[in-house]
């Protein structure tokens, strides 16, 4: 099961409305060969998705990737704007066809590699005042608030079906500097996330981590202590909004 890894799986759909893919979906079997061994999740959320990839025996990060996807002519097109299986592949647009039946996604294509047939299963698709795609653009030190502005070097956490996932990247230069994720709540202005995967040192997969938020102005704001015990304050912008393009 590793040749699936040299590949972008990029999910894509027919006759079928952005809403319905989002949320997160667990790859289950590709060329009708069960996925074992690994585990592939991956989120779209507000016309942005995000996969991350472990190993489960030691929970060791695989790989990751995400980007842009949108609606066209009854396809799903996905530019990725990051991919640490192939950086070189940064900044493609691919365009296949899907099927949805039920909780199950079927994508079949024929790819440079060969025919390609994925299922996936959804996770989740549930909502809650965090679920969206942000950008970080503002932290508070010394009772100061630090803004930036996005562009190509950014920081993003996408958030949806109860999954998160963050990822640091710069899409000019195809640098990639750092992803995790896992499971999350968002309730009652608290917010705790489980980390099941983390590029940077796996022996932190399983820690669970709890923050206070706020949503202000349809900004998140993200307060508690990291996993170093060092208190943090963040501002994190719908990316939409926040993010914007150098050209």
């Amino acid at each position: 099961m590793k040749k699936f890894l040299l590949l972008p799986l990029l999910l894509v759909a027919c006759n079928l409305a952005a809403q319905q893919v989002e949320g997160a979906w667990k790859l289950v079997s590709q060329n009708q060969v069960p996925v074992t061994g690994q585990e592939f999740i991956k989120i779209y959320q507000d016309n942005y998705f995000a996969f991350g990839i472990k190993n489960l025996a030691d929970n060791s990060f695989v790989g990751a990737g995400g980007g842009p996807f949108s609606m066209a002519s009854g396809k799903l097109e996905e530019t990725l704007d990051f991919f640490t299986l192939n950086p070189e592949l940064v900044g493609m647009v691919t365009s296949f066809d899907v099927t949805l039946i039920g909780t199950k996604l079927t994508v079949s294509s024929i790819t440079p590699k060969g025919p390609l047939l994925e299922v996936w299963e959804k996770v989740s698709d549930t909502m809650d005042d965090l679920s969206g795609n942000w950008v970080i653009t503002g932290r508070k030190r010394d009772n100061q608030v630090q803004r930036s502005i996005p562009g190509a070097r950014r920081t993003i956490k996408i958030l949806g079906g109860g999954r998160f996932q963050w990822v640091a990247f710069n899409s000019e230069t195809r640098e990639f500097s750092g992803t995790g994720g896992g499971t999350y709540l968002a309730q009652g202005g608290k917010y705790v996330e489980t980390i099941t995967f983390f590029s940077r040192d796996n022996s932190r997969v399983g820690a669970s981590l709890s923050f206070d938020y706020q949503v202000i102005d349809g900004e998140w704001h993200h307060s508690g202590l990291s996993s170093q015990g060092q208190p943090i304050y963040e501002i994190w912008t719908p990316y939409a909004r926040g993010y914007k393009p150098s050209n």
